[in-house]
């Protein structure tokens, strides 16, 4: 079996692959847990901090995806030495679910990152705002009144009608405004784009945006796997 490591800037995100299939994920802070996985051959760790835990650091077991890491996709990136690795591991998934088209990755976690992958396979770039929780911190680290906000599923008011309403219609409807107005630029210029929804807030975005999308949770964690065997050949 394979274990592969998505480490990001708050949680550990872990899958356990047989034959090709997830079997097992698991988020955890501890990576006690992570080494203590039974029945792993081997395994991959990808990593958006700039140090890895201990525990895992020159661990024998995992192989670290880097900049240098061979993948199944051409990468055009300009600066591929400063790509997050989560970003390509995404861009690696979707090429391989579905080929012959254009497709764009939106990965919705601490980050909201946007990943384009043209009809030839190969991985160009795109872009990178602030994500949920990070416009709540921001709002509230940068301003001296407005308290800090946490997502709130049922609110869909486009006007707020108190501050906590305003914040909540500001971030939440300005990133719906935000991904949908980038998905149709996108249409525009790729017709027959096909869209994947990805990362920690995927399930609070799924049904929130106005244009067709496909939502997998584990595309990340399936990229790296991908990417893991695609080395072990």
């Amino acid at each position: 079996m394979n274990l592969v490591v998505d480490i990001g800037n708050t949680l550990i995100k872990c899958g356990v692959f047989k034959e090709g299939a997830l079997v097992r994920s698991f988020v955890t802070e501890d990576e006690k847990e992570v080494l203590n996985e039974p029945g792993i051959k081997k395994g991959i760790i990808c990593s958006v901090r700039k140090e890895l835990p201990a525990g895992l650091k020159d661990n024998k077991r995992f192989m670290l995806f880097t900049a240098q890491t061979p993948v199944p996709l051409k990468n055009k990136y300009r600066s591929a030495a400063t790509l997050g690795s989560d970003r390509l591991a995404a861009a690696v998934g979707a090429s391989h679910q579905i080929k012959g088209k254009p497709t764009l990755v939106i990965d919705a976690g601490t980050c909201l990152k946007y990943n384009f992958i043209n009809a030839a396979g190969e991985y160009l770039g795109g872009s990178i705002s602030p994500g949920l929780e990070m416009r709540f911190k921001a709002l509230n680290a940068f301003t001296g009144r407005l308290p800090l906000q946490e997502k709130d599923g049922k609110f869909e008011d486009l006007i707020g009608t108190d501050t906590k309403g305003s914040m909540l219609s500001g971030v939440q409807e300005g990133i719906i405004a935000e991904t949908d107005g980038i998905i149709d630029r996108y249409l525009k210029l790729y017709p027959g784009l096909c869209v994947i929804l990805t990362g920690g807030d995927a399930a609070f975005f799924e049904k929130r945006l106005k244009n067709s999308i496909f939502a997998d949770p584990f595309l990340v964690l399936k990229g790296l796997n991908i990417i893991l065997e695609h080395n072990a050949k």
